[in-house]
């Protein structure tokens, strides 16, 4: 599983967030835990695999908001304890 996070410039309000999450779940159905900051400017999210960059850009940018930046890390679930 991949940690996915989305640098984005444009968010002004918690409207923006929900619209930046809803982006994210449209263009990839299977992301989990989807979160966007509009202080932090950026989205988060998990996904099995991999996330084509281009798609992503291409989702954010044609809702209206700029792309910065995409990074991804490997994210291990850790247990209740752990």
């Amino acid at each position: 599983m991949n940690r996915i996070t989305v640098k984005i410039d444009g968010m002004t309000c918690g409207m923006c967030e929900a619209h930046i999450c809803d982006t994210i779940r449209k263009a990839f159905p299977d992301a989990k835990k989807v979160k966007a900051s509009r202080a932090q400017k950026e989205a988060t999210f998990l996904i099995d695999g991999t996330v084509d960059a281009e798609k992503l850009k291409k989702a954010i940018t044609d809702t209206g908001y700029t792309f910065v930046s995409a990074e991804s890390v490997s994210y291990k679930k850790r247990g209740l304890f752990g």
